[in-house]
């Protein structure tokens, strides 16, 4: 029982009471009919025992459909509330209207939230205190960086990518997509790479230069430097621009992570995700084609909003004005635009090794997944978490989710593929602490959670 809903309990409560109901109803009239001893009138109390079965569970019916309307969902939308003030971090306000039926328990949970909302505003005010401070030293310590000409790339013993900057990050995009978490072998290659760390760990050299080829087939020269810890190395090389911005993009966090081997055991801050969207020519995975994909990575829990992708793609027929109109994208604009396996092709090295999370994924997923091409990444539904997080009740669509969560769409980026998917992880990151607090820590434990809201799936666009 403990893992059942409030509001499933509440219906099972009314389910007893009108079985039990009837139960003592039947068994009534049927001690009524052995003490009046007359055979004859069976048909009279069987009339009445099945006009009682059917008032009492018509009356239970109506009882618990006004007790779930006024009560129980109510409840569950407060507690959904005070979650996202609690773990999320969003200060929105509570409905007084949807309250109105809990007698002190509103007015109780509002005095509750403000005093929330307080504490969380002044330690908001403290962290951007602190914040403002680290980021000035962070600055400066940009400004030094841009005039030292190499290109860094800091990975783990595993050769996973903790940092990377500007100067770096424009090398590997001649390789492939640059991402945080990624694998350094993913740029350069793995021979030689391991090679070189293998000679230095056996002479004892913290540096030691480097020629190392990348999957391009271009060379690139520099050093690399174990950390005398053992919790890493750095890759510097010569950079293709030494004039261009290096910003930083990092989370030394993750030098401290360890992956479980099984997906499913996995947690999720363990776990990276890109979020995507399309735009298509219409409603229809098996007639209509894609004319645009967007997608965003998440790595720790966090937004990476300098590692996306968006491209317009061309569906080799004329989009519909109906759809258009919807997301803005004509014949014009995708006339020099790829076609959609090449566009697809960039999309599936993007997403390598990473969990697909979209808003309706069946939609989307129903276009990648064409012509005999097959993305075998595990998928995740934000509307499935939603509906874990609020309550199978509340309204799933994308905007009424960002509302709920203080994610901001603007119109201008609405039912553009990257700016949905950019709101889409906005708010799924929203909901992640949530879901830890909950007790939903793995993807096995949450995907099992989600099965139980599979039928609310809907097309949500």
């Amino acid at each position: 029982m403990t893992s059942l809903s409030l509001r499933m309990r509440v219906f099972l409560f009314f389910c007893l009471i009108g079985i039990g109901g009837i139960v003592v109803v039947l068994a009534a009239l049927f001690l009524g009919y052995r003490q009046l001893g007359m055979p004859d009138a069976m048909s009279a109390f069987v009339t009445v025992g099945i006009t009682a079965a059917f008032g009492i569970l018509a009356l239970a019916t109506f009882v618990w459909r006004l007790f779930d309307e006024n009560i129980s969902k109510p409840i569950e939308g407060l507690a959904a509330q005070f979650r996202v003030c609690a773990d999320a971090g969003v200060g929105t306000a509570l409905d007084e209207k949807a309250a109105r039926y809990l007698g002190d328990l509103g007015p109780a949970a509002f005095a509750i939230s403000n005093k929330l909302g307080q504490a969380n505003q002044a330690t908001a005010e403290t962290v951007a205190q602190k914040t403002s401070r680290l980021e000035r030293h962070r600055a400066q310590l940009l400004r030094i960086l841009s005039d030292i000409p190499v290109a860094v790339i800091v990975a783990t013993p595993d050769d996973q990518i903790v940092l990377y900057d500007g100067q770096a990050a424009d090398l590997m995009e001649r390789e492939a997509p640059a991402r945080l978490d990624g694998s350094v072998c993913d740029y350069v290659d793995k021979a030689t790479l391991h090679a070189t760390l293998s000679k230095m760990k056996e002479r004892g050299q913290m540096r030691h230069p480097v020629a190392i080829k990348g999957k391009s087939g271009a060379v690139y020269s520099g050093h690399i430097r174990v950390f005398d810890d053992g919790s890493g190395y750095m890759l510097m090389l010569e950079p293709l621009a030494p004039e261009a911005a290096r910003p930083l993009v990092y989370d030394f966090d993750l030098l401290d992570r360890r992956p479980a081997a099984d997906i499913n055991q996995s947690t999720l801050r363990d776990l990276t995700f890109v979020v995507f969207d399309s735009e298509t020519t219409g409603l229809d995975p098996k007639k209509d084609d894609v004319v645009q994909l967007g997608a965003v990575r998440i790595v720790n829990g966090r937004v990476i909003a300098s590692e996306t992708f968006e491209t317009l793609v061309n569906p080799g027929r004329p989009i519909p004005i109906q759809s258009t109109k919807v997301h803005g994208i004509s014949d014009a604009m995708v006339a020099d635009a790829p076609m959609f396996p090449d566009a697809r092709k960039r999309f599936k090295t993007y997403v390598a090794n990473a969990v697909l999370v979209a808003h309706n994924a069946p939609f989307d997923m129903a276009f990648l997944n064409r012509d005999g091409v097959i993305f075998d990444n595990p998928v995740m539904d934000t509307v499935h978490i939603s509906a874990i997080v609020f309550g199978g009740s509340a309204v799933h669509t994308l905007d009424a989710l960002c509302d709920r969560l203080e994610v901001g769409i603007p119109d201008d980026l609405r039912h553009t593929a990257l700016g949905d998917a950019m709101a889409t992880a906005h708010a799924f990151a929203a909901m992640l602490p949530i879901l830890e607090v909950r007790g939903f820590r793995t993807f096995a434990e949450v995907r099992k959670e989600a099965l139980k809201h599979r039928r609310i799936l809907e097309v949500h666009e």
